[in-house]
C-alpha cells in the first residue's frame, strides 16, 4: 500500500518534469544556436550587427520564421558552407528581411530587400553564396549596402 501511494504521489511531479524536458527539447527551434558579432564594411563606415547562427539543417530549416519582430542590428546568418547556389523563401516568416548574399571572399553577391512575408516565392542567390544574412527589411538602403562591400565574420575568414 505505501508503494502505491508514493507512485501516486510522484506523477504530477513525473508529468511537470516530462512537460520541462519537452519544452527544453523545442526551444533551440526558436533560436539559433549562438549569437556573433559581424561586420560590413560600406562607403559610409561599418556597420556592427549582432547574428544568431544557422548552422544546423533545423536551423537553416527554421530561419527566422514564426518571430514577430527582428531588431536594428540583428540578424540570422546562414552558414551554406561549401559556396554554392542558394535559393531562400519566406514561407511561415511574418517580417519583411533584406536578405544579403555573401560569397566566400566575404562579399556581398547580391541583395533582397524588402522581401514579402508569408510568400512561398524563391528568392535566389543569382551566383555562388557561402552565406546569408537576413536582417530587417530596409537595413541595407538605411546603411548604404550594396554588393561588392566586403563583410566580416570567421564564416568568410575574417575576424
Amino acid at each position: 500500500m505505501n508503494f502505491v501511494r508514493i507512485v501516486g504521489r510522484l506523477r504530477p511531479s513525473l508529468l511537470a518534469a516530462l512537460v520541462i524536458m519537452v519544452g527544453a527539447l523545442l526551444a533551440p527551434a526558436a533560436q539559433a544556436a549562438s549569437v556573433q558579432p559581424l561586420e560590413i564594411v560600406t562607403k559610409s563606415g561599418v556597420h556592427v550587427f549582432s547574428v544568431e547562427m544557422a548552422t544546423t539543417e533545423q536551423e537553416k530549416e527554421t530561419g527566422l520564421m514564426y518571430r514577430k519582430e527582428l531588431a536594428d542590428g540583428k540578424g540570422m546568418l546562414f552558414d551554406f558552407t561549401p559556396e554554392q547556389e542558394v535559393s531562400m523563401w519566406m514561407k511561415n516568416t511574418y517580417i519583411s528581411l533584406d536578405m544579403i548574399f555573401i560569397r566566400a571572399d566575404g562579399r556581398i553577391l547580391r541583395i533582397a530587400e524588402n522581401t514579402e512575408p508569408m510568400s512561398t516565392k524563391i528568392i535566389p542567390s543569382r551566383g555562388l553564396a557561402k552565406g546569408v544574412l537576413e536582417v530587417i527589411a530596409g537595413t541595407a538602403q538605411k546603411y548604404g549596402i550594396q554588393p561588392g562591400d566586403r563583410v566580416g565574420h570567421p564564416l568568410f575568414g575574417g575576424h
